[in-house]
């Protein structure tokens, strides 16, 4: 479905992908996909240590939140100001979780706001129509299955703002060094650690390759799941939900109604007892001087018949 069309100052759509970039793309998806179904099945019960365990959660929380609060809540929607130094490394911690460069991140994610569950935006199940076959598809297609597809956001017209920030663009064109890093340092420490290259193995299938594409898949539920079912308590111009099942895992993104209700808070679980540990990084960063002009919560308007 072309999107150039839409109206706008410029175009939604940029050039489409080459087939050598759709193929790259595809093989980063699926490899570590494969070697989580591959590693979980071979080696669960005896191939996995505390070492593993330990590396995995230190890398899984670094890099989600540099998504959650760096790519997400800083840089798409201005939740907060930061000092540079946060801004930089906000900014490389959202590249350690391999979902892509920051800029194209955010151009995707604004342009998700700006045509939420209609013709235009990225990743909505409901493009295909209401149907269990259409739905079928249009949760594919929310989850992963844009990703495949040759059409690119238009980085112009949705990010120009990152696009005129040195600082930022360099750790734009760096992408391929973070995920080498999120790959691939876990097996340097987890060989140091241990002292064996059995450690430095384990380490790369589970808290690199596994890791990552678990993280994936957290990450694009809240595309796919969080505008399918949940609670809709607030207003909102789409059918985003809140979904607290993954309230945890994806660090408070999953209360999404809320977020869609009011995009530019920094805190998501707006409710007594919702979850939300992006929101309290943030406040932590507040109070040691390092975010400062939060945006926290407001009053928001009830859906209809609430």
């Amino acid at each position: 479905m072309s999107t150039t069309t839409l109206s706008g100052p410029k175009p939604v759509s940029a050039e489409p992908r080459t087939r050598g970039e759709l193929v790259t793309i595809r093989l980063f998806l699926a490899l570590p996909f494969l070697a989580l179904l591959a590693v979980v099945p071979a080696t669960w019960g005896w191939g996995l240590s505390w070492v593993d365990v330990a590396l995995a959660a230190v890398f899984y929380t670094v890099s989600t939140l540099g998504v959650t609060i760096g790519y997400h809540r800083y840089f798409t929607h201005g939740a907060f100001k930061a000092k540079r130094w946060l801004r930089i490394a906000l900014a490389v911690a959202g590249g350690l979780a391999a979902q892509g460069p920051v800029i194209t991140w955010v151009a995707d994610h604004r342009r998700h706001h700006a045509f939420s569950d209609r013709e235009g935006d990225p990743h909505s199940p409901w493009l295909f129509g209401t149907s269990p076959r259409a739905l079928a598809r249009g949760f594919w297609h929310a989850h992963m299955g844009w990703l495949f597809g040759r059409e690119t956001t238009n980085v112009d017209r949705f990010a120009p703002d990152l696009q005129a920030d040195p600082d930022i663009r360099a750790v734009d064109r760096l992408f391929p060094l973070w995920v080498a890093v999120t790959a691939g340092l876990p097996a340097v420490l987890g060989g140091l650690i241990t002292m064996s290259w059995w450690g430095a193995l384990t380490a790369f299938l589970w808290a690199g390759l596994a890791r990552i594409s678990f993280q994936h898949h957290v990450t694009w539920s809240v595309n796919s799941i969080c505008h399918m079912i949940g609670d809709r308590p607030f207003a909102s111009r789409d059918r985003s939900a809140n979904f607290w099942p993954l309230a945890i895992l994806s660090m408070g993104e999953s209360w999404h109604n809320s977020h869609h209700a009011d995009p530019t808070c920094a805190r998501h679980g707006v409710r007594r007892g919702q979850v939300d540990i992006s929101a309290r990084v943030i406040w932590a960063f507040e109070k040691l001087g390092w975010a400062w002009q939060v945006r926290w919560s407001r009053p928001l308007r009830p859906a209809e018949g609430r």
